[in-house]
């Protein structure tokens, strides 16, 4: 869990090269995240999303969703989830210059609501999927975007 007590400090959270497509308009302060954070931008096109690594400090990732969707089920890399439509597609973010990444997820990043809707059907405790998904969000960031999840550099 963290708190970001200011736009400033969420912009702060994602690489120079990735706040001026930051829209921050729909959020409000202060932001207490639990595990992440994940909202639109309002003109369609990207969805950006901040969350924390045990121990890391906050980072974004500011990714395009245009063709994001394809219109056959498929399953979430993060959260496993299977989505028939355009639920779960490729988006992908800036490595550096020309270079891009790309993962096949929740095109609307709501991994965690899939996964608290799993543990409320079976009874079960949320925080180890959840705790999973983080690392797989972590992993994704650190391994193809060579973000460096401790904030340094940002």
């Amino acid at each position: 869990m963290f708190k970001l007590d200011t736009a400033d400090d969420l912009l702060d959270a994602f690489r120079p090269k990735d706040r001026k497509t930051v829209d921050l308009t729909t959020l409000t302060y202060p932001l207490v995240v639990k595990d992440y954070v994940a909202w639109p931008h309002p003109g369609g096109g990207k969805v950006f999303l901040v969350f924390a690594t045990p121990g890391g400090a906050p980072t974004g990732i500011a990714f395009d969703t245009n063709g994001a969707g394809a219109s056959v089920p498929a399953m979430c890399s993060w959260c496993h989830s299977s989505v028939a439509g355009t639920g779960v597609g490729l988006l992908t973010a800036t490595v550096n210059g020309n270079k891009r990444a790309g993962v096949h997820v929740c095109t609307d990043l709501s991994c965690r609501e899939k996964l608290e809707e799993v543990a409320n059907r079976t009874g079960a405790s949320v925080r180890p999927a959840m705790e999973k998904l983080v690392t797989r969000i972590g992993q994704f960031a650190s391994d193809a975007l060579k973000i460096d999840l401790s904030g340094a550099g940002r």
